[in-house]
């Protein structure tokens, strides 16, 4: 799913932070993740967020796109908090509301035969059953 689907989307609640393997944006009527699909050889982790989190939550998103960068053996990398170092790619998603913007950095490493890419999509579509009770 590609993030500008979330456009016009209001999140109620969101998890996930620095460090995370995963976030989790909750609508009234859906719950969507961005994670990575682990494989064999490889670490995909949100390395940062800049900007605040709750600035998302309440408001509807209003511009949303994704930015990658990679780089064999970046400059100043700590290569001993990665299992494997051959290959590198940074994945940025910005998204903003009226509220503010929240850039989500993720990073992944592998020895480049292996994906670093992020995936976006509805983890659970919420669903209200009606009250059939007299």
């Amino acid at each position: 799913m590609d993030i500008q689907e979330l456009l016009g989307k209001t999140f109620t609640k969101i998890e996930g932070k620095k460090g995370s393997e995963e976030l989790k944006f909750y609508t009234d009527d859906n719950i969507y993740r961005m994670y990575h699909e682990q494989d064999c050889c490889e670490c995909v982790e949100v390395e940062d967020i800049c900007g605040d989190l709750t600035d998302l939550i309440g408001t509807p998103v209003v511009d949303a796109f994704e930015k990658t960068n990679s780089e064999e053996h970046p400059e100043g990398f700590d290569a001993e908090c990665r299992y494997l170092d051959d290959s590198f790619t940074w994945t940025f998603y910005t998204i903003r509301t009226e509220k503010g913007a929240v850039t989500i950095r993720w990073l992944g490493s592998s020895n480049g035969y292996y994906s670093e890419s992020v995936t976006l999509e509805i983890a659970h579509k919420i669903s209200f059953a009606p009250n059939l009770s007299n």
